[in-house]
């Protein structure tokens, strides 16, 4: 990859964050739409989302709603726990020996919303529609990498690359861009970046009634080839206001709130609390993490890095900023995501004494009178970038800034807004800093992707590693891997490494939350974090 190129990555990388950072922000009204009145559903399932739906193209970004393009459109397999891929709209695949070529066997009988065809000529139209803006989806890796796409009959795709790419598979689950549009939804030059004619797709819902900024109603494709639904209706309300979404919960407008930040994390267990409704907790999603710089003087020495862990109670930290919600994370990447079991990393616990006995090896002293340590004149300061929005972070900052106190570290906290402590954290303008990875399906390779990539925040902090060289060239060699043994084994001492040497700390692991009303059953939480939880959903009155 040539440096130009790799620049550009890491620029779509960053919009990546913010694509999926912003999902939750919104400012519009939905006063108007049509009411739900308690206990008379119409087998509906009634929600409430803080930003309009989107424009429903399959092949575009923000606005677009992820949970509601995963509605309409479907991929060629899908993400299960574990990691496990199965067949969705390809029945079968088989990958070349040199894992360059992948030959899907697609469903047969499967038909867009339109009552037209799935097939391989589709299955083309599609990528061809993508590939001529690999500029706008080559944060997914294997988009640069396909040489062609051929249809080798009605029911059977081929996609080539350039290289061998082992994820090119996982990231075929991811909801977008590489969805199917039915050629209906194609506009007359086949230009999908700008817009489309209409959403039709073969998932098992179809948008039914829309108006912007105040609802979206999606009724159930009835010829679904797949599972059925079991309601006939999704109701999505755009209500902005977190609290007005809770009042209109209790109200019984809503039968359900889920996502990661649509309620607080205290609203949710004082609903819990009430024992009127039912509540969910997702498996980890994320990993929340302290990135340290360690360019930085001060964090250069890995035993200033092991102190700063061993100087603060993480499991009474995220117990009490997460109400228990969240639990302390003992790994940088959760252990429910392909190759990240059986990983032995040090153990860290909380000890005060040990955390100033590695300071005083490290030539920080407390001077009599004191209470910042200094070393040759100079003091143990250092600085923790969160984003200021995000109430968790601030916390967990205030936690640190007085634990890292009672050892002699003195801790300054800033909050910025989320476009800032992305471009700080790809500047090197940073000494600690909040980072989550991206879950499923996306992990572990997109976050090793991004630690060796060069002009982002982890190729910084992991400089003073006396193994870095090593580190990026086995983590440039990973997604290359034919063999699956080798590749574990690579996975296996890139992820120990990274940690034990203390410039990425695991805090705690992300988790969506879900609130529904008694009558609501057989809510599920899917494997991939993007997907939406309707199919197996019902309810009673």
């Amino acid at each position: 990859m040539s440096k130009g190129e790799s620049n550009l990555n890491i620029s779509l990388i960053i919009s990546f964050i913010l694509i999926l950072s912003s999902l939750l922000v919104g400012c519009t009204n939905a006063n108007n739409e049509e009411s739900t009145t308690k206990g008379h559903h119409d087998n509906m399932i009634t929600i409430a989302w803080p930003r309009d739906v989107g424009e429903m193209n399959p092949h575009v970004y923000n606005p677009s709603q992820l949970f509601a393009q995963s509605m309409v459109y479907e991929p060629l397999v899908s993400y299960q726990d574990g990691g496990e891929i199965k067949p969705q709209l390809a029945k079968s695949w088989e990958i070349s020996d040199d894992g360059k070529v992948y030959t899907f066997h697609l469903r047969q009988g499967v038909k867009f919303s339109d009552g037209t065809n799935f097939n391989a000529e589709i299955v083309k139209k599609n990528f061809d529609a993508i590939l001529k803006h690999t500029e706008l989806h080559s944060w997914l890796g294997f988009i640069t990498k396909i040489a062609r796409t051929d249809v080798i009959d009605e029911n059977t795709f081929k996609l080539t690359l350039t290289e061998p790419y082992y994820p090119t598979i996982q990231e075929l689950a991811v909801v977008r861009p590489v969805r199917f549009l039915g050629e209906a939804g194609f506009p007359k030059d086949g230009d999908t970046s700008k817009g489309i004619a209409k959403s039709v797709g073969t998932g098992p819902w179809i948008l039914d009634k829309y108006k912007t900024d105040e609802y979206a109603i999606f009724k159930r494709n009835e010829n679904y080839w797949g599972e059925l639904p079991k309601v006939e209706k999704i109701k999505v309300k755009v209500i902005p206001d977190a609290e007005t979404r809770v009042l209109a919960f209790e109200k019984g407008e809503l039968d359900l709130i889920y996502g990661e930040g649509v309620i607080s994390l205290d609203t949710f267990k004082q609903l819990e609390s009430t024992g009127k409704y039912e509540t969910s907790i997702s498996d980890p999603v994320a990993t929340r993490q302290l990135v340290m710089n360690t360019k930085t003087e001060q964090l250069s020495d890995e035993r200033v890095r092991q102190a700063l862990q061993y100087g603060f109670n993480k499991g009474a930290m995220v117990e009490g900023v997460t109400s228990g919600l969240e639990e302390k994370a003992d790994h940088i990447l959760s252990t429910n995501l392909p190759y990240t079991k059986d990983i032995e990393v040090k153990s860290v616990k909380y000890d005060v004494e040990k955390a100033k006995s590695l300071l005083d090896k490290a030539g920080w002293k407390l001077p009599k009178g004191k209470t910042v340590r200094e070393k040759d004149g100079k003091p143990l300061e250092v600085e923790l970038m969160y984003d200021s929005a995000e109430s968790i972070q601030k916390a967990m900052a205030e936690t640190l800034q007085a634990e890292w106190a009672t050892i002699g570290v003195k801790l300054n906290i800033v909050g910025v807004e989320l476009t800032e402590q992305v471009q700080r954290f790809k500047d090197n303008k940073f000494d600690i800093n909040f980072f989550s990875n991206y879950g499923a399906p996306y992990d572990p390779h997109t976050f090793l992707n991004i630690v060796a990539s060069e002009g982002f925040g982890f190729n910084e902090a992991i400089s003073a590693y006396p193994n870095k060289d090593e580190l990026i060239k086995q983590m440039v060699k990973v997604p290359q891997t034919t063999d699956e043994k080798e590749r574990q084994q690579l996975y296996s001492s890139i992820l120990k490494s990274l940690q034990d040497q203390g410039a990425i700390i695991p805090i705690s692991y992300i988790k969506k939350t879900a609130i529904y009303q008694k009558g609501v059953k057989n809510f599920k939480f899917p494997a991939n974090r993007d997907e939406h939880p309707f199919t197996g959903i019902s309810i009673k009155e």
